[in-house]
């Protein structure tokens, strides 16, 4: 396995905040984020929206294997350096059924968790910034109109 191919909701602040982190992270295999419902999304992973893949993440592996709730948090902190140990240990037996209540949980509520903690999703932020008036450029110099309260 070489690449891990992470399906996220890019409308939830919560999934998109853990798509940063992740890419931060030296990682042990490639990673690679798309969106659940993307046009790419169902070329490669044509059954991915028959597995829930909006309520749930999905990682597919570059060998064909899938994971998805807890295994996939799990394989995501295997894919990193730091976190690889985190993962067996959250992965073992008496740690499991804890890591699914605790995903079940986050996956539910992600969008909420969201609002709460004002994260907003890859969809959101790239819809606000398109509505960012033009620059206006001057004498070398660049600058927005004054700030529009609809996009803080």
């Amino acid at each position: 396995m070489k690449t891990l191919t992470i399906f996220y909701d890019p409308h939830c602040g919560l999934c998109a905040r853990f798509r940063v982190w992740l890419e931060q992270q030296p990682a042990r295999v490639r990673v690679e984020f798309l969106a659940y419902d993307s046009a790419e999304a169902a070329r490669r992973f044509p059954g991915l929206p028959a597995l829930g893949a909006d309520r749930e993440v999905v990682v597919l592996a570059d060998d064909g294997r899938w994971w998805q709730g807890a295994a996939a948090w799990i394989t995501c902190l295997w894919a990193t350096h730091a976190y690889q140990e985190w993962a067996f240990r959250l992965a073992a037996p008496g740690l499991l059924p804890f890591v699914r209540k605790t995903v079940h949980l986050l996956s539910e509520n992600r969008l909420s968790l969201s609002r709460l903690l004002r994260l907003r999703g890859d969809a959101v932020l790239a819809h606000s910034l398109g509505a960012l008036p033009e620059a206006v450029c001057d004498k070398g110099t660049c600058a927005l109109p004054r700030h529009n309260p609809s996009i803080s």
